[in-house]
């Protein structure tokens, strides 16, 4: 049995690792407001970012347009960006992010496909380089590092993007990420990204295009989707952000309550064991009175 002391230190340790839990709880609670509002906030945009072109993209002949729209014609190299946190202490977060990532990878690779992965925080990299480190060529972290994620956090990576197609390095590409759903729920989820897919945009009539362009369709098209994809990246990024902020709250507030559970079973074990020392010490001291 341990003795007293050792009782003492470990309900001390305990509640010094409580207040932790629970000043990161309220730290990440007022950062979720934010990032929460900011999420939100940046839906309607991309919807309709994405529904615009849609509707442009309808009267574009089949088979015709940028590359961005109709691809390479091929579909056998892809590129997966993987967006997660940088810091961990967030529950289940990454852990989820990253095992959907990985049955992607296994179905395209049991498809015969080429695939590469670009990692958009640590917690990814560090994970999938453990089975895929041969197929991670790029990695981007400290996004956001004044603790707000801007627009140009998001053209880091569209530029990289773009850089890659331009390149010819791969074909398809999809964002994987942690998709907001609400404070006690992050569902992980995939966006292709290239070529755009239409079908993809929920409440868009593409047969219907009631309008007339100028300049042509195909001119318009070049110049919005590589804007398209920076918006659909920074939509990404934005509900990640407040998935990291939801998830790392929720699992403070069950660390912060687990201490507490903790710290009363070691309190009721001291006590037994305080009391038993004590009883110890009295029977020693009424057998010695008797032997007197």
């Amino acid at each position: 049995m341990p003795s007293l002391k050792e009782y003492r230190t470990r309900i001390a340790s305990v509640k010094s690792t409580r207040k932790i839990t629970s000043a990161m709880k309220m730290v990440a609670a007022s950062k979720l407001k934010r990032a929460q509002e900011a999420a939100q906030a940046s839906q309607p945009y991309a919807s309709a970012m994405a529904g615009m072109i849609s509707r442009v993209a309808a009267g574009v002949a089949a088979g015709s347009g940028p590359a961005l729209l109709v691809g390479t014609g091929s579909s056998e190299k892809h590129l997966l960006v993987v967006c997660s946190s940088d810091r961990g202490l967030c529950g289940g977060f990454n852990g989820n992010l990253v095992r959907f990532a990985k049955n992607e990878i296994r179905r395209l690779q049991g498809e015969g496909k080429k695939v590469e992965i670009v990692c958009v925080g640590r917690k990814a990299r560090d994970v999938l380089k453990r089975d895929y480190a041969t197929l991670i060529t790029e990695t981007i972290t400290n996004l956001g590092g004044r603790g707000r994620l801007g627009f140009a956090d998001a053209l880091k990576v569209s530029d990289l993007i773009l850089a890659k197609f331009n390149a010819g390095e791969y074909d398809v590409c999809s964002l994987v990420y942690n998709q907001f759903v609400s404070v006690l729920a992050q569902k992980p989820a995939t966006q292709q990204l290239i070529p755009f897919v239409m079908a993809a945009n929920e409440n868009v009539d593409v047969a219907a295009t009631p309008y007339s362009f100028e300049p042509e369709e195909d001119v318009i098209l070049a110049d919005l989707l590589p804007k398209n994809i920076s918006v659909q990246v920074f939509r990404a990024l934005l509900d990640s952000a407040a998935g990291e902020q939801a998830a790392r709250m929720t699992a403070m507030d069950n660390a912060t309550r687990n201490a507490g559970d903790m710290i009363k079973n070691l309190s009721v074990k001291y006590n037994r064991a305080r009391q038993a020392y004590i009883t110890k010490e009295l029977i020693e001291i009424i057998s010695g009175a008797e032997a007197v």
